[in-house]
C-alpha cells in the first residue's frame, strides 16, 4: 500500500493493479493462480486487513470461497447460499456493498471475530454474476464510497480477466476432449471382440470428463431388457449385474424416447437403478444417451458424478458423438462375429457332410463280409447244454451280430425319415432301460445312482432308440467327469413349457463341472475336451431332442458338478 496515500487511492496504484489484472489472460494460464494474484492486487490499493474471492457453483448455486488472505483456515469450508450474508446478497443483487460497521448489519455472517467493516462488489460476466471479491478490515468504517467505487472497478476488470482465462481453458479442455474422441474412434472401430469393445467404450467415457463412473447397457427388444454388460471407474465390482425393465428405471426412457435423459439427483428420484452403488459410492447425477444405429436402438451409455451437477450441451453433445461411434463399432463387432461363425459353421458342415460319405462307404464295406458272418454262423447249429457258458456266450455273440447290423443299416439310412418317430412311449420306461444298459458301468466306476420319476406312464412321441441314445450319451459323459467315483442322480418331472407340459429329464453328476472356456461351445461339433473323444455325443444329443421338438442344455456347472436338463413334449 502506497504509505502516502492509507487507503490506496492514488491513480497510478489503482491504474497499476488494473493493468495487472488485464495481464493475466496472457501471463497466467491457471485459474487458481490467477485468482490468487487478483486478491493481493487488490488488497494492495485497498485499505483492507483481510479478503477473499467467491465464485458461484454452477452445479449447486451457492457462493464457495476460493482463494483468501487472513481469514482462519476453518473459513475455507464456508458455503454461501445467493442473498445469504453481504456477500450472498451481493451475488443475489449484482451490486456492490459497504457494511461500515457489520455489527449493525443484519446481512453480516461472522466468519472472524476481529472484523469490524466490510466491502464486496460482483464479479460479472457479460451481465451475470459468477462471483463475488469480498474485503474486511479490524477497523470501524475502514471504508468508504471512493474504496468501494475502487473496488468495483477492480472487480469488474477481474471479471473480464478471468472470463478470458476460463474461455481459454475451456478451448484447451474442448481440445483434448475432441482429440481423445478421435483416437478413441479409431481404436473402438479396430476392436472385434465384443467384451473388450464394450469396456473400453466405458473407459473412453470417464476420460471426457470430470465423471465418477460409467456403465453401459445393451437392450433386447425381444424381452424389453436392459442387461448392464460393463462398468467402469470402480473396483472391486466382484460379480455385480443388472437387468431392467425399460419402465423400471429413467434410463429406459432414454430408450423409449430415443433421446438424451439427465437425472440431477439420483437418490432422491423414485426411479433409479444401481441402488447399492449409488449409496455406496455417493453417486449424485447421472446422464444416460442412447446408442443407435440407422434408428435402432442397441443400449445406453451412462456416465455419473458423485456432486450435484449439470451437464453442459457440451458434455451431452460429447456423451452423443461416443454413443454414435459405439454403436457403429459394436454394429461392425457383431458383423465381425457372424461372418467368423458363418465361416465356422460352414466348415463344421464341410466336415460332417465329409463325416457321413465316409461313414456311408465304411458301413457299405462292413455290411457284405458282416451278412457272410451271420449266415455262417447260423449254418454251425452251436447247441450246447443249458448248464454250458458256452450257450450263454453263442446267444451274446448272435445279438451283438444283430446289434452290428443294425448300426450298419441305420448309417446307411442317415437322412431318411425314421420308422417309428410317431410311436408312442413311456419317456420313464425309456430312462430305466438306458440306466439298464449301464448299471454293471456305474457299479465298476464307483458310482451311486439315484433315479427318481413321478411314479407313472409319461407318454412321449419319439424314436425310442435315438431318445435312449441321447440319454446314454449324456449319462456316460457324466460317468466320465467322476473317474474317482461319486453321485449320479437322474429325475423325471412334467413341467410347464411354451405350448404345453414337457417331460424333463435332469441328469445331475458330482463331476469336476465344465470348462469355463468351453462351456458355451460344448454342443458343437468336434468339440471335447477328452484326449479320446470325438466331440459328437452332445451334438449328436442337441440333434436327436430337436428333432423331437425338445431341446437340451446346462442349467449349472461348477467344480462340484453339473446339472443337464433335456426336455421334450408330452404327446397330447
Amino acid at each position: 500500500m502506497d504509505k502516502a496515500h492509507p487507503h490506496g487511492r492514488t491513480s497510478p496504484a489503482v491504474t497499476q493493479a488494473l493493468y495487472n489484472i488485464s495481464r493475466l489472460p496472457g501471463t497466467c494460464a491457471d485459474g487458481r493462480e490467477a485468482l490468487n494474484i487478483i486478491l493481493d492486487q487488490i488488497l494492495a490499493v485497498l485499505p483492507a486487513t483481510s479478503g477473499s474471492i467467491n465464485l458461484i457453483n454452477p452445479d449447486s448455486r451457492m457462493l464457495e470461497l476460493e482463494v483468501l488472505r487472513g481469514m482462519p483456515e476453518r473459513s475455507k469450508q464456508l458455503q454461501l447460499s445467493l442473498g445469504e450474508g453481504v456477500t450472498g446478497w451481493v451475488a443475489l443483487h449484482g451490486r456492490p456493498m459497504l457494511v461500515p460497521d457489520v455489527t449493525q448489519d443484519i446481512h453480516y455472517v461472522p466468519v472472524s471475530a476481529r472484523v469490524r467493516s466490510e466491502m464486496a462488489a460482483p464479479m460479472a460476466d457479460r451481465g451475470a454474476v459468477v462471483g463475488v471479491i469480498n474485503l474486511d478490515s479490524d477497523v470501524k468504517e475502514a471504508f468508504d464510497e471512493k474504496d468501494l467505487e475502487t473496488l468495483a472497478l477492480l472487480s469488474n476488470e477481474a471479471a473480464r480477466a478471468m472470463s478470458l482465462i476460463w474461455h481459454m481453458d475451456l478451448m484447451q479442455i474442448k481440445s483434448r476432449q475432441l482429440e481423445s474422441l478421435v483416437n478413441a474412434s479409431r481404436e473402438l472401430v479396430g476392436h472385434l471382440d465384443m467384451s473388450s469393445l464394450l469396456a473400453q467404450i466405458t473407459n473412453v467415457a470417464l476420460t471426457l470428463g470430470n465423471f465418477r463412473l460409467a456403465a453401459l447397457f445393451l437392450y433386447d427388444p425381444a424381452t424389453q431388457r436392459l442387461s448392464m454388460e460393463t462398468i467402469a471407474g470402480i473396483r472391486n465390482i466382484g460379480s455385480y449385474s443388472e437387468t431392467l425393465l425399460l419402465e423400471e428405471s429413467a434410463i429406459g426412457t432414454a430408450i423409449r424416447r430415443r433421446k438424451q435423459v439427465e437425472v440431477p439427483d439420483l437418490p432422491r428420484s423414485e426411479e433409479h437403478h444401481f441402488v447399492d452403488v449409488v449409496y455406496s459410492e455417493g453417486l449424485v447425477s447421472m446422464l444416460a444417451t442412447p446408442l443407435m444405429f440407422e434408428d435402432k436402438v442397441l443400449g445406453v451409455l451412462n456416465i455419473y458424478t458423485d456432486r450435484r451437477h449439470r451437464f453442459s450441451n457440451d458434455e451431452r453433445n460429447l456423451m452423443a458423438a461416443l454413443c454414435g461411434i459405439s454403436a457403429l463399432s459394436i454394429i461392425n463387432a457383431r458383423l465381425y462375429d457372424r461372418v467368423f461363425r458363418t465361416e465356422d459353421t460352414l466348415r463344421r458342415n464341410d466336415r460332417l457332410t465329409t463325416l457321413g460319405l465316409l461313414s456311408a462307404e465304411i458301413a457299405h464295406e462292413i455290411r457284405n463280409p458282416l451278412t457272410v458272418i451271420k449266415l455262417l454262423f447260423g449254418s454251425m447249429n452251436l447247441e450246447f447244454a443249458s448248464d454250458d457258458m458256452r450257450c450263454r456266450d453263442v446267444e451274446i455273440i448272435a445279438e451283438k451280430l444283430d446289434q452290428l447290423e443294425g448300426i450298419v443299416t441305420r448309417v446307411l439310412s442317415f437322412g431318411k425319415n425314421s420308422e417309428g418317430l410317431h410311436s408312442h412311449w413311456d419317456l420313464v420306461r425309456i430312462v430305466d432301460d438306458t440306466l439298464h444298459l449301464v448299471r454293471l458301468k456305474l457299479r465298476q466306476s464307483g458310482i451311486r445312482l439315484d433315479f427318481s420319476h413321478p411314479g407313472r406312464p409319461l407318454r412321449v412321441e419319439a424314436s425310442k432308440g435315438q431318445l435312449q441314445q441321447a440319454v446314454l450319451n449324456i449319462v456316460m459323459n457324466a460317468v466320465q467327469a467322476m473317474p474317482e467315483g461319486g453321485a449320479l442322480e437322474l429325475g423325471i418331472q412334467v413341467e410347464s413349457g411354451p405350448e404345453g407340459d414337457v417331460g424333463v429329464i435332469r441328469v445331475h453328476d458330482t463331476g469336476r463341472g465344465i470348462p469355463e472356456e468351453i462351456r458355451s461351445r460344448i454342443f458343437d461339433s468336434f468339440l471335447t475336451g477328452k484326449a479320446t473323444g470325438t466331440g459328437l455325443g452332445l451334438n449328436i444329443s442337441k440333434r436327436i431332442l430337436k428333432s423331437h421338438n425338445g431341446d437340451i442344455e446346462v442349467e449349472k456347472s461348477s467344480p462340484e458338478g453339473t446339472v443337464v436338463k433335456l426336455w421334450l413334449p408330452l404327446a397330447r
